[in-house]
């Protein structure tokens, strides 16, 4: 099954890392990457770019409005995914712990639906 795990990270927590900190924690995690993708278990992995530089879109009786950035009441902002495999999201929630991101903010963990069966379930044609 496979598994969204969601970094968040609390840019106050990075900051006050001692210098050179955040970097061999990069290191560590594009290591565990590199092993995870050796052994089938990372299906793909990403950062986003600072939250400064995305939008939010919402339609509101009809009216879309776009506004800068995320619009969330928090200090924990999604900075990047790892769309993982996982056997149970027991498993799942270990692999995320390992991930040294938990100590600056939270790893979320996250099943992916099956979504033709979701097409099957509404009764949407099958994808192309």
């Amino acid at each position: 099954m496979q598994y969204l795990l969601l970094i968040y990270n609390d840019d106050n927590l990075l900051q006050a890392l001692p210098d050179g900190q955040a970097d061999d924690m990069m290191r560590h995690c594009f290591a565990n990457a590199d092993a995870m993708k050796a052994e089938g278990q990372l299906v793909q992995s990403q950062q986003l770019e600072p939250a400064a530089s995305a939008r939010s879109v919402r339609i509101r009786d009809g009216r879309v409005s776009v506004s800068d950035g995320p619009f969330a009441e928090t200090r924990e902002l999604l900075g990047g995914f790892n769309l993982i495999e996982a056997d149970s999201l027991d498993e799942a929630v270990e692999i995320a712990s390992r991930f040294p991101w938990a100590s600056t903010g939270c790893v979320e963990v996250r099943a992916i639906r099956d979504m033709d069966a979701v097409r099957r379930q509404v009764g949407a044609p099958p994808a192309a």
